[in-house]
């Protein structure tokens, strides 16, 4: 019997940016059909406009529900009946708001288990702001509406280097008060776990950066290496986990030390993906990582400088895709032999008069026993 496809929600993102753009070229390889099945959340309108306006020939089949997705083809779900203005490169609230309209479809859809892994494209994050969302970006919305409790972790990667944040979308100036110990374990420990989960990686090893210059230089430059970052990897190394540092940032990347590790924790935003961007070109991927819904996009934003062009590259769509449907297979395969857990029996054995405990595993009901 042949396997299903891997459904893929994709939102088109800001309509006056590359959104369109790259799914439309990414979907123009009909291979891609062969993978999954793409379920794109956006307007029937705005998408036409784009293909129309880039000399695109890809086709998609316009659907009213998730349901009504079928294998074979680009299944595109009308997610508003309203037509938006399209003004390649400008900033528009209409745009904002058509971004936010299929950002909140696919979020129910989701709840109702109509798709398996979700791909944003880029939103403008000034023009999306409304009562319905006020948050600094796509992760921190996708946690709160469909996280169920979970936090949040921000991974960018391609296939040599994996990048997680301790802090994500804040102004320079918070930074060094939103770090202390206990979130720098938590966003090792959702790492570490999503290294084996989600990439089956048995032992990851996880290199935590220094927040100052030459890690403080001893306490000359700064005392958070000593403070906070030392004791918070003694803990992790406590809980059985191998994180190592805390690295000078620069030094670290200048000689290619990430190379020695499946992960690099870092402090700040710009500390991690700066470095990244260099170093992946076109093809980085977001990955939000430690939450039930498995969530990728491109490393990139919405490129008003070179949209309605036919400039974008469309590769970081594609590995976001790719990577989703890894992610997927991983989720799967490891947690498979977790699902029916052998039952722990205790018996007792009696040796020189005392009752000793030992446990043995069986694969029947429970059962009384004494030797």
């Amino acid at each position: 019997m042949e396997e299903r496809k891997i459904r893929v929600a994709i939102t088109h993102g800001d309509t006056n940016g590359v959104g369109y753009e790259v799914i439309l070229k990414v979907f123009a390889d009909p291979t891609m059909l062969e993978l999954c099945t793409p379920i794109i959340y956006g307007s029937p309108k705005a998408a036409a406009y784009h293909r129309k306006a880039l000399e695109l020939e890809t086709n998609f089949s316009i659907i009213n529900s998730a349901e009504e997705a079928r294998d074979g083809r680009v299944n595109l779900l009308t997610c508003f009946d309203d037509e938006v203005k399209i003004e390649f490169g400008q900033a528009s609230q209409e745009a904002g708001q058509a971004a936010l309209k299929a950002l909140d479809r696919a979020m129910t859809d989701y709840r109702s288990g109509l798709y398996d892994v979700l791909v944003t494209a880029p939103i403008n994050k000034a023009t999306i702001q409304s009562p319905e969302f006020q948050f600094p970006g796509h992760t921190e919305y996708i946690e709160t509406s469909v996280g169920e409790g979970n936090k949040a972790l921000m991974i960018l990667m391609d296939e040599n280097l994996r990048v997680a944040l301790v802090t994500t979308h804040l102004p320079i100036k918070e930074v060094a008060q939103a770090i202390n110990k206990e979130v720098i374990v938590e966003k090792a420990t959702i790492f570490h776990q999503s290294l084996k989960r989600d990439f089956r990686i048995s032992n990851p090893r996880i290199a935590v950066l220094a927040l100052n210059p030459h890690a403080g230089d001893d306490g000359v430059l700064g005392s958070e290496e000593k403070t906070i970052i030392k004791p918070a990897i003694e803990e992790l190394s406590e809980k059985g986990i191998q994180a190592f540092g805390p690295y000078p940032a620069d030094g670290f990347f200048g000689s290619s030390t990430y190379n020695h590790f499946d992960g690099v924790l870092a402090m700040y935003h710009d500390q991690g993906l700066a470095p990244f961007k260099t170093l992946a070109l076109s093809n980085g991927v977001n990955f939000t990582a430690g939450l039930p819904i498995i969530r990728t996009s491109p490393d990139h934003g919405t490129a008003f400088d070179i949209a309605g062009q036919g400039k974008a590259d469309e590769n970081s769509m594609r590995q976001a895709i790719y990577t989703a449907i890894d992610v997927f297979r991983n989720r799967q395969n490891y947690d498979e032999p977790l699902k029916n857990p052998l039952p722990r029996l205790f018996h007792e054995k009696r040796e020189d008069g005392e009752k000793v405990r030992f446990a043995v595993f069986k694969s029947n009901k429970k059962t009384e026993a004494e030797s």
